[in-house]
């Protein structure tokens, strides 16, 4: 694998691909109601589906679905040949084609803090940090953004081992919250549902 920083660079070029891929395979499925927790500006959002798996025209990326997170792997040529793998949790607004958020966790390197990056649209404001809880009591993990590109927003958290074990311990519906523009709070349900058993299988990558 390489290094973290070029991980980085690597996974925002990757998510740009993945958000134009999924919004251009969700065109003819228009997502299904979901209220989300009320806020004083909640995001109605929803988990949007899976990719496909790889074909065989596609040999250099694979998928695997774990309840609300998808491990995926794309293998490029070099040389070197590198493989960058991630799990991720996509979200998109009720009534529109087009992913709203994505939460990934980037393949674990020994000795190195494990890397959460959240993208957001680009209306968000730098005002105040990224959080992001297991549940409404729960205070959660916050951060700055750290980027923007047309693309989205972007914020990096590092879960140290108390943050990940809570994440893989819990099971239910969390939450990842950010300002917006006008100075509203978005509110953006995330599930945790599968995201011990997705963790594992990263980690084997």
């Amino acid at each position: 694998m390489p290094n973290v920083e070029k991980r980085l660079v690597l996974l925002v070029t990757a998510v740009v691909m993945t958000f134009a891929g999924t919004a251009a395979a969700q065109q003819q499925t228009p997502a299904s109601p979901r209220h989300a927790s009320p806020a004083q500006h909640a995001a109605q959002v929803q988990p949007a589906p899976a990719p496909a798996p790889a074909s065989s025209e596609s040999p250099q990326r694979t998928t695997a679905t774990y309840d609300d997170w998808v491990v995926q792997c794309e293998t490029r040529t070099g040389p070197p040949q590198e493989k960058i793998c991630d799990m991720a949790q996509v979200t998109q607004v009720q009534g529109r084609n087009t992913p709203f958020s994505r939460v990934a966790v980037l393949h674990p390197v020994k000795g190195q803090p494990v890397k959460l990056i959240v993208q957001v649209p680009i209306n968000a404001s730098f005002a105040a940090p990224v959080r992001v809880s297991t549940a409404e009591s729960d205070p959660g993990i916050t951060s700055p953004f750290a980027r923007c590109i047309p693309s989205g927003c972007f914020s990096e958290f590092e879960l140290r081992d108390d943050v990940l074990k809570k994440f893989r311990a819990a099971s239910g519906a969390g939450k990842l919250s950010f300002p917006d523009a006008g100075g509203h709070d978005v509110a953006v349900p995330l599930s945790f549902k599968g995201f011990a058993q997705a963790y594992d299988a990263l980690a084997k990558e």
